[in-house]
């Protein structure tokens, strides 16, 4: 049995989408006996990194996903002399990544692409982050990351999507919601989510979707077989096998 999918592919804010109410999982749940979800995140991977996968991931599928996510930033916005230097790509190569990947994606069959900025980031708490969770001190007495930095990267991947023909979900300026704590509310650390923050992400995502993407809406899509409620009792695998108007 086989259902169109959606690939979500980026680095840990994909891979840990199917966590505890992550936004992942809440897309599966909202598509159930619709679409598979398909989670392609690799925590810690820039887009220089990620690139050759997503033609790998796009290979081994049966068919081509009907949406596809590609979610990546935060690790090249790393600062280059910092801790996390050995993950910074420059801005302007990520930005032509973006692109070339978008492009690797249409020839691949992908046709409903998504690209998506990477999301603020709390100095404070990279710094709290880096010093108590990490064990380090004097070397991580400033961010790794910043907000400054990342609203580049953010700019650059509109940029992409606008280069490219694609659309763009801006993560960098919705994901605020105008609250004077949505940082706390919203972050674990300065750059991955609370429960709250992936549900942020979900909402902002199907509301983006919605946009651009239409005919990909749930109710749009053709249920897996029958509900239980259209089996015939007398007949049942009359009724599930048979009924051409579902999807097998």
């Amino acid at each position: 049995m086989s259902r169109p999918e959606f690939v979500l592919f980026g680095d840990s804010l994909t891979q840990q989408s199917f966590e505890s109410g992550g936004w992942g999982a809440a897309l599966a749940d909202a598509y159930s006996r619709r679409v598979d979800v398909i989670n392609r995140g690799f925590s810690g991977y820039n887009s220089r990194w990620a690139e050759p996968l997503l033609a790998r991931a796009l290979q081994h599928r049966e068919t081509a996903p009907i949406f596809l996510s590609i979610w990546l930033g935060a690790n090249d916005a790393a600062l280059p002399d910092r801790l996390a230097a050995f993950q910074h790509i420059p801005v302007d190569e990520y930005q032509t990544i973006l692109q070339q990947m978008v492009k690797d994606a249409r020839a691949g069959g992908a046709k409903s692409i998504l690209l998506i900025t990477p999301p603020p980031v709390d100095d404070a708490a990279r710094v709290t982050y880096n010093q108590q969770a990490e064990g380090l001190s004097e070397a991580s007495s400033q961010p790794e990351r910043t907000n400054a930095s990342t609203e580049q990267y953010a700019a650059a991947c509109k940029a992409a999507g606008k280069a490219a023909g694609t659309p763009v979900l801006d993560m960098f300026s919705k994901f605020p919601d105008g609250s004077h704590d949505w940082k706390e509310r919203y972050f674990t650390d300065g750059l991955h989510f609370t429960p709250a923050g992936q549900q942020r992400v979900y909402l902002l995502l199907v509301e983006c979707m919605a946009k651009h993407f239409p005919e990909l809406r749930a109710a749009s899509l053709a249920m897996d077989y029958p509900d239980f409620m259209q089996v015939e009792a007398a007949d049942p695998f009359k009724s599930i096998l048979g009924a051409s108007a579902f999807k097998l």
